[in-house]
């Protein structure tokens, strides 16, 4: 039989076979920047259970993170499978897995509006701190459970969303996610840790922006986690008076080695299931973050579509899904989601291989403890600017992607990201103030007096109701306008009077911000002068539809 080979594919008699490489140094620049992602989000985990929640290191390192690992590798081993199948049908050798991981928005919600006001309530009524302590855990396990159920069904609607939204819609709400909560975090870290982290973020300009060729065809990403980790040890920042890692950090974290199996705990996911605090955070907390894990899952499959990877709806949420459901069923509080990022790891290079190599190598580092101790050998700063890079070019995608007419509703789609940032970063200083102080009721007294914000020019009222549902509201505002560039008035006013219906529920707009961070106000017309505003736009819309027919007819 005549075989010929050309450019990565075997070709038989005219009848052309796919060679899919195993790992490809694209696979490992991927690998190297989804890892940095999720040993951020580890690291958050650990920090956030013990010194937020005051769960005992060994809890969270033998418990929470295994069951959190196994999730990924759920998740990971599938969507590399799905990259292969669709590489085998399309004959493409270009194809990138989706990428995946721990959910940041929602680890910090479930820690900060679930499982801390549980501890404190429990604590307020008698609970001893040990019981507190456990309760919470056990309510963040119902909260990622139910996460996952939502996020299945979800999964059966998604394609008729993805079909009447416009992509300037879903791809904005990303991009202003990525631009605020992933590239800005990132850069203010970069320039508070310049010795570090300059020389790291040049090699990620030059090889991932510039595509110089790296020496001994290391990959990139490697390179920049290599020289940023040397260059932390080598320099004042591992002092360890006043640096973020040391030799007896290090000498502390290997207490935490050992084989830790990801073990079920049903019975405690049962217990938080008859908690009568359950219902008191099912509507504030838990449906709206299970929502916003669909739309942000489903709008990372269409930023992979716009990419050149078409992956169907159904089946790469529903598994998402699941990752979450194994999380809680093993022991993590914190669900998983589909995570945005995809074009910057096909940009890489990164295809299938990239996302078992996550999952596989974050679950060896799980079952053995280990994820204290290379949290104390590398440093966050090492390896962040992939991380940043990503941001930049989900940003870029948005605008790039999508019609050149669209912009400014992509631009419109950024806003309500930025304001939940800009949020975040005034109930964050607001808690540092009340750490000054030492008065912890500070933040909360600080942050309901916006006539005080109002005399230095700060509108806090206007600040959290284009935060509160951020997601929910730059995907309506960019489809609104969107549409409307696009004359179809019918299709904006049906949107503006979705956003009647959200607000007037208080899925959009209504709540305040506190120290614990955004508090949702849910119920019946908490968001009435929102849903007044929308239900007069969605009139206006029809009223220029009518008009604009009329006109065309004369």
């Amino acid at each position: 039989m005549q075989c010929q080979y050309q450019k990565g594919v075997f070709i038989f008699h005219g009848l052309t076979m796919l060679r899919i490489p195993h790992i490809s140094p694209g696979d490992l620049d991927g690998f190297f920047g989804l890892f940095v992602d999720n040993l951020i989000q580890f690291l958050l985990i650990l920090a956030l259970c013990i010194g937020v929640i005051g769960m005992s290191s060994s809890q969270v390192v033998g418990v929470v993170l295994p069951g959190a690992a196994l999730s990924l590798l759920v998740g990971n081993v599938y969507y590399t499978l799905q990259a292969r199948k669709l590489a085998k049908i399309t004959g493409r050798d270009d194809v990138t897995a989706l990428p995946y991981g721990i959910n940041t928005v929602s680890l910090f919600a479930f820690i900060f509006l679930i499982m801390l006001p549980v501890k404190l309530e429990a604590m307020a009524n008698g609970a001893s701190s040990e019981d507190a302590i456990k309760l919470a855990w056990q309510m963040g396990l119902v909260a990622t459970f139910l996460s996952g159920v939502l996020e299945i069904g979800g999964a059966f609607i998604a394609d008729w969303v993805r079909a009447h939204t416009p992509r300037a819609a879903l791809l904005s709400t990303l991009a202003g996610i990525a631009i605020s909560f992933i590239a800005i975090d990132f850069a203010m870290r970069t320039f508070a840790a310049p010795i570090v982290a300059f020389i790291p973020l040049g090699i990620v300009i030059l090889t991932y922006f510039g595509r110089v060729k790296t020496p001994l065809k290391i990959p990139g990403g490697a390179w920049a986690v290599l020289f940023g980790t040397v260059l932390a040890w080598i320099s004042g920042f591992m002092d360890p008076t006043t640096a973020l890692v040391s030799t007896e950090k290090i000498q502390i974290a290997t207490n935490d080695i050992g084989l830790l199996i990801p073990i079920p705990v049903i019975g405690d996911l049962i217990a938080g299931f008859t908690s009568p605090s359950l219902l008191h955070y099912l509507v504030p907390v838990i449906l709206p973050m299970g929502l916003f894990n669909v739309l942000g899952s489903l709008q990372n499959i269409e930023s992979a579509e716009a990419a050149g990877d078409r992956y169907e709806a159904l089946p790469s949420l529903g598994v998402n899904g699941v990752g979450s459901v194994v999380a809680a069923v093993f022991g993590s509080c914190f669900p998983t989601t589909i995570y945005i990022g995809h074009p910057g790891w096909k940009a890489l290079g990164a295809r299938t291989e990239y996302s078992l190599l996550n999952g596989v190598v974050f679950s060896l580092i799980a079952v053995t403890g280990l994820t204290s101790t290379i949290a104390a050998i590398i440093p966050i700063e090492a390896g962040m600017a992939i991380v940043l890079w990503i941001g930049i070019v989900i940003t870029a995608q948005a605008f790039q992607t999508t019609p050149k007419s669209h912009a400014p509703a992509v631009a419109l789609g950024l806003f309500p990201s930025i304001a939940a940032w800009g949020a975040l970063i005034l109930s964050m200083t607001a808690n540092a103030a009340g750490v000054v102080n030492q008065d912890f009721a500070f933040a909360d007294q600080l942050l309901v007096n916006s006539e005080a914000f109002a005399i230095v020019g700060l509108s806090l009222d206007g600040l959290v109701a284009l935060s509160q549902g951020f997601m929910l509201t730059a995907m309506i505002w960019a489809a609104m306008t969107a549409e409307t560039i696009e004359r179809r008035f019918h299709a904006a006013a049906v949107w503006a009077f979705i956003a009647t219906i959200l607000a007037f529920f208080g899925f959009i707009h209504a709540g305040h911000v506190s120290g614990a961070g955004a508090i949702y106000e849910i119920g019946f017309g908490t968001g009435s002068k929102w849903a007044i505003g929308y239900f007069g736009m969605g009139l206006l819309f029809f009223y220029a539809s009518y008009f604009s027919e009329k006109t065309i007819n004369k």
